[in-house]
């Protein structure tokens, strides 16, 4: 169950990065579920993690050999989440990376290990390390859609971005691919994604537009409210085209970045768990952008306006009662506005005299709603993402280790 066709696109080549992939057997026999990822010398990569206190072993070493060095080498296992495992996930992690490098013949440091799937389950490292020759020997510089495969967990459909932009007379690609389905409230970036592009960044500006792009695009959706253990976004840099650092090529570089992270992080609410909506609620008006998040994610984690939506109910005193109880001192409910839509559902402090239930329920039946909030207090707006709350998602999460 996913809303929109969700078509994987044909990501191009990008010079300096090769992915493979192999069938290790740690998710389910038959499937591929481990991915590697090379990157060529002298590229510059940036990484933004999860901020759960209770942060997955792999995420405290990618963080830890990312600070030490540029990576060569990412590896990623889907399955298993090698989260909640304690000093022996730590090891596992550890030792993942050091066999990679070892075959690779690279230092350990230089591999970034990632994880996703079951939470408490020690890695089975065996079957882990087994994979990897294969996964080797399969690296290709078209590997993305093998690479978007292999790293699904409860997704029903790979998801993936490109685009390109011209700096400096030339033509310069930006491709990524994301997972992530369900557990989907990320606090920095998205349950994985990985992008690259063939320009040449410095290393203190990809940093800084990796951590901005992020901040309007996967910290901008929500399925469940639930923040994972695991999330990782990681933005590659090969080097083998222009350089981006005259102030309007950069512009147009960043935008067109934002556009790929938009994208992707839009994929994963497409095919949130049990999702059939897909969900856009726009806040305009605030007195300041996190004033406006407040309010957005306050409806967005609604169960009640969630279940409606489902429904395809126009039931808008859900969403009023929402807006109400968010986090906002000294609220004027008499200049709120509240449109669903292009239908005006709410203003001075109560139902629009134009509002018909009708007209309600036409814009509910569809797959694609926008419920659009002006809160009459400043200039600050936000736009968030967010799926509906369905009988298969409850299903889903209960047979989850079925």
């Amino acid at each position: 169950m996913a809303v929109g066709k969700g078509t994987f696109p044909a990501l191009p080549a990008i010079d300096g990065v090769r992915l493979g992939t192999a069938m290790a057997g740690i998710n389910k026999p038959g499937r591929r579920d481990l991915v590697v990822i090379e990157i060529a010398p002298g590229a510059t990569v940036a990484g933004t993690f999860t901020r759960n206190a209770f942060c997955a072993a792999p995420v405290h070493v990618a963080k830890r050999h990312l600070a030490l060095e540029t990576p060569r080498y990412l590896l990623v296992n889907t399955g298993n989440a090698n989260a909640g495992t304690g000093e022996l996930g730590m090891r596992d992690a550890e030792a993942s990376c050091a066999e990679l490098g070892r075959l690779a013949e690279v230092a350990g440091t230089a591999v970034l290990p990632f994880s996703t799937g079951v939470i408490g389950e020690p890695l089975p490292m065996q079957r882990l390390l087994a994979g990897l020759p294969a996964a080797l020997d399969s690296l290709a510089a078209d590997g993305w859609a093998a690479a978007a495969e292999g790293i699904l967990t409860t997704d029903t459909r790979p998801k993936g971005a490109t685009a390109s932009v011209e700096i400096g007379g030339e033509t310069v690609t930006i491709s990524g691919i994301s997972k992530g389905s369900g557990m989907i409230r990320p606090n920095m970036a998205t349950m994985l994604g990985f992008v690259a592009t063939d320009a040449s960044i410095a290393q203190a500006d990809l940093e800084s537009w990796l951590r901005e792009g992020v901040a309007r695009s996967f910290n901008c959706i929500t399925v469940d409210s639930d923040t994972s253990t695991n999330d990782a976004c990681m933005l590659i840099a090969t080097g083998r085209g222009p350089a981006v650092s005259v102030e309007d090529d950069v512009a147009r570089f960043r935008a067109v970045l934002d556009g790929v992270l938009v994208e992707l992080a839009q994929a994963i609410i497409r095919d949130g768990e049990g999702a059939t909506k897909f969900v856009t609620l726009e806040v305009s008006q605030a007195r300041s952008r996190q004033e406006a998040l407040d309010v957005a994610f306050t409806v967005a984690h609604s169960p009640l306006v969630k279940t409606a939506l489902y429904a395809s109910d126009a039931n808008w005193g859900r969403i009023l009662a929402a807006v109400g109880r968010a986090p906002v001192a000294d609220f004027d409910v008499d200049r709120v506005v509240i449109d669903l839509g292009e239908v005006r559902l709410v203003e001075h402090g109560g139902r629009a005299a134009s509002y018909t239930e009708e007209a309600g329920s036409a814009v509910m039946a569809g797959e694609e709603i926008a419920i659009r909030i002006r809160l009459g207090r400043g200039e600050a707006d936000a736009t968030v993402w967010t799926s509906d709350l369905s009988h298969e998602y409850v299903s889903i999460n209960a047979d989850y280790r079925s």
